[in-house]
């Protein structure tokens, strides 16, 4: 399954932030509670709920809160309040919202959907497809996009058997490899194009996918080829990579005379696909 697309799922067209931790998915529960009451002060809600909570019996929930880095709106990876599958579904029930019971099962779909997963990787790579296909994209991007999430699973599993620690670490070594490549940050890069919460690669054209996918296998390669160990020497380890694949998108530029980084989004294109189905349904 693809790092990024595995951290984000949509429920109701809504984003929640997830991860994979101790073998089972966790989710923002700010995010959560922002999708089932559409409050305005999500905190204070969390806040005033634990107490509820804990009125009502359920004194553990502070102990089966996790707090894991997720992905703030600022591109940074935070410390987030998060849930498993068994204690949300707690914490749903203490909502008043007509979204919980939908919400409920959709959740009990998505844990069954990885347990497919794991027996079946092929259906990860399959619901991936379809999951761009339902939102415009063509079959040539889609399959660049497909491989793009392999490469940066290697990569990732890579980084975890070479000591490098999931989250802030992963983070900042991907914009080593960024900045090495592209010239600018994945931060300064959603920018350019315009993004908020969006996942940026989602965004990304073939060609800055292509170029994604060059930084990312070089860093690999490099980590092999020294035996990277920790987060230092996989540092240099990005930086290699991303710099040979830097060299190589400076000689397509001045070769085709053709940017690889552009401003162009699919935040229509999505917008319209949606709005389609849901006229369809």
């Amino acid at each position: 399954m693809k790092e990024e697309q595995k951290r984000l799922v949509v429920f109701q067209e809504k984003t929640i932030r997830r991860a994979w931790h101790n073998e089972e998915w966790w989710f923002s529960i700010q995010d959560v509670i922002e999708i089932l009451t559409d409050s305005k002060r999500v905190r204070k809600y969390w806040n005033d709920l634990k107490k509820k909570l804990e009125e009502e019996g359920y004194s553990e929930v502070s102990d089966k809160i996790g707090q894991l880095k997720m992905e703030a709106k600022d591109g940074k990876m935070r410390k987030t309040d998060a849930a498993n599958t068994e204690t949300m579904f707690r914490i749903i029930q203490s909502i008043p919202s007509k979204k919980a019971e939908p919400f409920k099962q959709w959740l009990a779909k998505v844990g069954y959907e990885r347990v497919q997963e794991i027996e079946n990787p092929e259906l990860a790579a399959e619901r991936a497809r379809q999951y761009y296909r339902d939102l415009g994209y063509d079959e040539k991007w889609i399959e660049t996009r497909i491989q793009s999430i392999a490469i940066r699973g290697q990569l990732t599993d890579e980084w975890k058997d070479r000591g490098v620690k999931e989250g802030l670490e992963y983070a900042i070594l991907t914009a080593e490899i960024s900045r090495a490549t592209f010239g600018l940050n994945p931060s300064d890069h959603k920018k350019l194009k315009s993004l908020d919460r969006e996942n940026l690669r989602d965004h990304m054209t073939n060609l800055e996918l292509i170029f994604t996918m060059l930084g990312e296998e070089g860093t690999k390669q490099k980590a092999i080829e020294k035996d990277a160990q920790g987060f230092d020497e996989n540092k240099e380890a990005a930086k290699d990579g991303g710099r040979a694949a830097g060299k190589a998108l400076k000689a397509f530029e001045e070769e085709t005379q053709q940017k690889v980084v552009t401003d162009k989004n699919f935040k229509d294109q999505i917008a319209a696909a949606k709005k389609n189905k849901k006229l369809k349904g």
